[in-house]
């Protein structure tokens, strides 16, 4: 029993020496959803707070985020967060991707299903209320009304 633990110890030592990528990209605020969609403050707010470290080039790592194997789960989520939608480069998408992509988030937040109830481990601030998704689901209805609009 002894000698297992101190393999599961070295072994935990030995992945400690395979950081993860931290560094964000470049930011170009006209790219980014909330600068072109000119959106409100407090819902600028509930979105950043509860979307853009998973769904942006935003993301502020937690102290976990430094030890491994913890680190290697949080940077697979961010960056399969990214591939099936970045706030940061919104406006480079197509408008009808964009408007795929908001309904998705109006599906995903109607389910429950983002955030990811693991999210709330370390951040709690980003827990919706049943009024604060609402508001979001109003939000991005209205946001994907005006797009199909703008590009008839």
């Amino acid at each position: 029993m002894k000698k297992i633990l101190v393999i599961i110890l070295v072994a935990f030592v030995i992945i400690q020496f395979f950081p993860i990528d931290k560094t964000n990209a470049p930011l170009n605020p006209g790219m980014d959803f909330l600068k072109i969609k000119n959106t409100k403050p407090e819902i600028a707010k509930l979105i950043n707070t509860s979307c853009y470290d998973c769904h942006s080039d935003e993301t502020k790592y937690p102290w976990y985020s430094s030890i491994a194997p913890t680190s290697w789960w949080l940077k697979n989520h961010v960056t399969e967060g990214r591939k099936h939608l970045n706030f940061s480069i919104f406006s480079t998408y197509e408008p009808e991707r964009q408007i795929h992509k908001m309904e998705e988030c109006v599906e995903m937040l109607e389910k429950h299903e983002m955030p990811l109830e693991s999210y709330y481990v370390g951040h709690q601030d980003a827990k919706l209320t049943d009024l604060q998704r609402k508001e979001l689901i109003t939000y991005f209805k209205r946001e994907i009304e005006e797009t199909k609009f703008k590009i008839k």
